[in-house]
């Protein structure tokens, strides 16, 4: 791809990386996550250069204090009453940093490193918030938007966004609008414009087996006392076929995904897969399993530690199951199927408990509304392309459902700099500033060139 083939929008952003770099620099400094005791100060402050930022960019903001103690940026421009809407979301609070030592640059100062910009957020979402911002500016270059401008930047998302849900259940008039670009996902790999059609719902679901009053010695008892850990093994391994695919009684696990597939090699590359260590699923494409069907994921396991450990049975262990539910079922369905899978295939009378939170609901987009459309033409024509791929996303974001319902009569879009190399939530996240600067672009072409629904 050369900038000739692009817009030249493209060329006229670019030529601000420095100052894209800037704000981005400022940005990640804040070590801004939510709900965590001594960042209460790093949010607030983020929450302030959002709001003098988007000031600056020629927006009437506000501050909104919501109900999980987050701040809520939100800024208006009304150009005319008669003309659509835009609303464009994003969020300035991160996951914690977690080791330094794993981070080749500080995780809070960011680093350019061959071509690409790496610290905490980088993509995740700040370097959504500053395409925003770049995005704003073309606008003005170009005479100014041609629609009425909502900018919506949260700060607890990482935490579950409670507080904005519940702005948008009490307050739903903030969010009108008659199409909203969410900049949280990304494109399918660097350069190829991407729009983002289905998220997933899920659940967290806590799995613990009992089947001793107490750890038994097992030079005395063991071979014949059952023991937890491996009953819940076994329990956990029901949830998979012979090829490691996910596997729940009474639920169609074998649907298959209509748009973009994703490569296996590229897939492995990008998941990181150890050489030699096959992918679930067989010769199912890795696209089916991660957007089309559910899946389940043992994110936690607790028995004896095994710096711990004694010659014993024992007596309990539990599992941290994380479900991913793809539209279009239903995730309080799916959980209850998932329940009763674990209830009939518990082991050997052992005893079980199963403890379920935070269902949450799948999302998928109207690939047909005149915002998606016109948002892939803006895609395409800024990446110098003839198509968009369409992919899913097996994250969740829970806002994207809360807004479809508030504001009915809304299309929503979701795009954003996250493509797999960003590697976010894990040390070294990085954005490439091309995908900040080609994505500003297509931004720029919607808030000139779209007329409603």
């Amino acid at each position: 791809m050369t900038t000739e083939q692009t817009h030249p929008l493209v060329d006229k952003i670019h030529s601000e990386r420095g100052r894209i770099f800037d704000q981005l620099s400022q940005i990640v400094a804040f070590d801004s996550v939510h709900n965590q005791p001594g960042h209460e100060d790093d949010n607030t402050s983020a929450a302030h250069w959002v709001r003098d930022a988007f000031t600056e960019a020629g927006l009437d903001t506000e501050l909104i204090p919501t109900s999980d103690g987050s701040v809520l940026v939100r800024g208006t421009r009304l150009i005319d009453a008669s003309l659509p809407t835009v609303l464009l979301y994003s969020h300035y609070d991160i996951v914690p940093t977690g080791d330094h030592a794993a981070w080749q640059s500080h995780p809070l100062t960011l680093t350019e490193r061959d071509g690409r910009w790496y610290g905490r957020g980088a993509a995740d979402c700040k370097g959504n918030l500053v395409m925003h911002l770049a995005a704003l500016r073309a606008v003005e270059s170009e005479g100014g938007p041609k629609v009425n401008v909502t900018v919506i930047i949260e700060g607890s998302e990482e935490r579950g966004g409670a507080g904005l849900d519940d702005l948008i259940e009490t307050r739903p008039e903030l969010f009108q609008a008659d199409a909203i670009l969410i900049a949280d996902t990304g494109n399918a790999a660097v350069g190829k414009p991407t729009l983002t059609t289905s998220l997933r719902g899920g659940a967290q679901v806590t799995v613990t087996v009992d089947t001793l009053r107490t750890p038994a010695h097992s030079g005395m008892v063991g071979g014949a006392a059952p023991d937890a850990v491996a009953a819940l093994m076994r329990l956990l391994d029901s949830l998979r076929d012979e090829t490691g695919a996910t596997r729940i009684d009474g639920l169609d696990t074998s649907a298959t995904w209509d748009g973009e597939l994703y490569d296996p090699e590229t897939f492995r590359s990008d998941a990181g897969v150890l050489e030699g260590v096959e992918l679930f699923g067989g010769s199912d494409n890795p696209a089916h399993l991660i957007w089309a069907r559910p899946a389940v994921t043992v994110t936690g396991f607790t028995s004896t530690p095994v710096s711990e450990a004694v010659n014993a049975v024992p007596a309990t262990a539990s599992a941290k199951i994380n479900l991913r539910v793809p539209h279009p079922l239903d995730s309080t369905a799916t959980v209850e199927a998932l329940v009763r899978h674990l209830e009939n295939h518990v082991p050997w009378g052992a005893h079980l408990s199963v403890e379920v939170d935070d269902i949450n609901p799948p999302f998928a987009t109207d690939t047909s509304s005149a915002a998606a459309q016109t948002l892939s033409s803006c895609l395409a024509e800024s990446y110098g392309e003839d198509e968009v791929a369409l992919v899913g996303s097996g994250g969740s974001i829970p806002l994207a459902k809360g807004l479809q319902r508030a504001v009915p009569g809304a299309s929503i879009a979701l795009f954003g700099v996250e493509e797999p190399l960003s590697t976010i939530h894990s040390p070294n996240e990085s954005v490439d500033p091309s995908e900040i600067e080609h994505l500003a672009a297509a931004e720029a072409l919607f808030l000139l060139r779209y007329q409603g629904r």
